[in-house]
């Protein structure tokens, strides 16, 4: 997983009818696959999260169909 400042990290939903979270990258430390990142969600809560399996990187600045 290859994100950087200003991308989107979305965690999916762990249940059926749970929402997806979306949340601004803020920062980016480490490398590889032992890269964590400072996001910032809706709410304003900012934390350090060390994604897993169930996260994904969205370009914010890529154009959406």
């Amino acid at each position: 997983m290859n994100g950087k400042r200003g991308d989107l990290l979305v965690i999916k939903g762990h249940r059926v009818g749970e929402a997806n979270r979306r949340g601004e990258v803020l920062d980016v430390r480490g490398k590889g696959d032992t890269r964590s990142y400072l996001v910032k969600w809706p709410d304003g809560h900012e934390v350090w999260v060390y994604p897993g399996s169930d996260a994904v990187i969205e370009d914010k600045t890529a154009k959406t169909r």
